[in-house]
């Protein structure tokens, strides 16, 4: 835990006295300074306060990305109040469940959050506070106008003197594997974040920053960067208008960018097509899933060979674990990659301890040596330190599975990612735990097996899924094309390709998917349990027809 004082907020403060008139925030229509900005979120603090949002008081915050959404953020973390973020794309069923689990007092949101609180009943038994991000209509509260009003005239705000230790947010994980889970942040872990986030990629004081997800635009803010929102749908990456991205960056002068591989999958093909750079651009940062070498040079050859794009590897829990850049992969690890070794995700930040532990699904109730494997051996990553949270909200038994204890006092965390390390030092990924495929021969693991197949030309991605009994799961290939293919002669080509690799004889039955389904976050990982109850009823379905006299 870090030993800094208190609450993150005071980056914020610490950034408008130091560059008071430098832009904080650019929006369509709109922008504001640090200065501009530190006031409002006074104004919007003291006026939190005086309807009665105080200290620890969990408030629910859907409002779209732009100056209120920053303002908003920093003002609830001035109080010492802990907001919530969920993801809007999760599902209703989701987004109900999160926020029964969080137990909000408070919600702000714009009108049609608002309107879906009240017809699916979010947050009905524990919120007694609605503020909202625009128009009020038919239902009771306040407006931000209301909050600006009451607060401006009472000036400067002094912070809440939250500790380290103290609950700062819970961020809901996507749910793209699982049941979303609120990880619960401390004021510690926010301020280890940006320390490791600006000592790490070397962030700048005159930099401006274009992110393309919303909780990645709140470190410009603690950072000193300016944000840069493009106009675009932040819960749908993978159709964002590439001219939309494109254009800001040249307009303002963008010198770094965040964006899902799918983002950047999108805007390098447009980009590459039209000829055209982005020689502004000194740094991009990748996450949310593994981003392709093909997706990473076409991206790359956008820049200037200074600029370099990053890829650090992490989860909702612990972020960032570990980084490499686009010329190590592209110069380095691409090719045992492509030969089914896994995708490098490069050496531990500094700071953080990470260990590859035997493979299970039980629960572990303490830390031992005897759980860490040789370098070379796949197994469960495990990582602890100052960026890693310790619990999950509401979840006590998914905290114990997550969680192991070690002696002294410290954790690890699991990540439920599978992976090895190599004699470099560095971390390899091969795929989830859950995604694992356990047949009455071996442990088939995703990402190695589906770099095989993915090497086809007519081929755009693969899904290496599991369908029948625990301990004996039938191995089958999903496969997405690139273009219209014979579909016979191409799963002969690619069982030719298994062939060739023993990690992959295993996989003899192949099926065509017109177009897998991913996160809503990022749109980037692929939803492999829904692709897997797909080839179970393809599967299901030809031996029934088979079966007929």
């Amino acid at each position: 835990m870090s030993d800094a004082p208190g609450n993150i907020a005071a980056r914020l403060s610490t950034v408008a006295a130091r560059v008071p008139e430098k832009l904080a925030v650019i929006e369509s229509g709109r922008q504001i300074c640090f200065r501009e900005l530190e006031a409002l979120c006074d104004a919007y603090a003291h006026g939190l306060t005086r309807i009665g949002i105080r200290k620890q008081t969990r408030t629910v915050l859907m409002v779209r990305p732009g100056i209120d959404f920053f303002a908003l953020t920093f003002a609830l973390f001035k109080v010492g109040a802990v907001p919530v973020m969920v993801d809007p794309g999760m599902g209703r069923d989701n987004l109900g469940q999160c926020l029964d689990e969080a137990e909000p007092e408070a919600f702000i949101g714009i009108p049609k959050a608002q309107m879906a609180r009240i017809l699916l009943g979010w947050g009905q038994r524990t919120i007694r506070l609605v503020i909202t991000a625009g128009t009020r209509w038919l239902w009771s509260g306040y407006t931000l106008v209301d909050l600006a009003r009451i607060g401006r005239p009472l000036g400067p705000y002094e912070l809440a003197d939250s500790r380290p230790q103290e609950v700062a947010a819970i961020l809901f994980t996507s749910g793209s594997t699982g049941v979303p889970k609120g990880a619960v942040y401390t004021h510690g872990i926010f301020t280890s974040q940006v320390d490791l986030l600006q000592g790490h990629f070397g962030m700048g004081p005159d930099e401006i920053d274009l992110p393309t997800f919303p909780l990645f635009a709140l470190f410009d803010a603690a950072l000193g960067l300016t944000a840069v929102i493009p106009d675009m749908d932040f819960t749908r990456p993978a159709e964002v208008e590439p001219r939309n991205i494109i254009l800001p960056i040249h307009r303002h002068g963008v010198t770094q960018m965040f964006g899902s591989p799918a983002l950047l999958d999108r805007v390098g093909q447009y980009g590459v097509k039209e000829g055209l750079k982005l020689r502004s651009i000194k740094r991009v940062i990748s996450a949310g899933a593994p981003v392709s070498p093909a997706v990473l040079e076409r991206f790359a050859s956008m820049l200037s060979p200074e600029a370099r794009i990053h890829t650090p590897y992490g989860a909702t829990e612990a972020l960032p674990v570990s980084s490499i850049t686009d010329s190590e992969i592209l110069g380095e690890t691409k090719a045992r990659s492509e030969q089914g070794h896994g995708i490098c995700v490069g050496k531990p930040m500094p700071g953080i301890d990470v260990q590859i532990i035997r493979i299970t699904d039980d629960p572990i109730e303490g830390w031992s040596d005897e759980l860490v494997l040789p370098d070379g051996d796949v197994g469960e990553i495990a990582v602890r330190g100052p960026v890693v949270t310790a619990s999950y909200h509401g979840r006590e038994e998914a905290t114990r599975l997550s969680k192991v204890p070690v002696s002294d006092g410290t954790f690890f965390h699991r990540m439920g990612d599978l992976g090895y390390r190599d004699h470099h030092g560095r971390l390899w990924f091969c795929g989830r735990k859950s995604h694992r495929v356990v047949t009455a021969a071996s442990t088939l693991f995703t990402i190695p097996c589906e770099a095989v197949f993915n090497q086809h030309p007519r081929v755009r991605r693969t899904a290496l899924v599991g369908i029948g009994s625990a301990g004996v799961k039938r191995p089958v290939l999903c496969v997405e094309v690139r273009e219209n293919a014979d579909h016979a002669a191409l799963t002969e080509e690619l069982k030719a390709l298994g062939q060739a690799h023993p990690h992959t004889r295993e996989i003899e039955t192949i099926l065509f998917h017109p177009g897998f389904p991913v996160d809503i976050r990022h749109n980037a990982k692929i939803r492999r349990e829904d692709l897997a109850s797909w080839a179970e009823q393809r599967l299901g379905a030809v031996s029934s027809k088979k079966a007929r006299p």
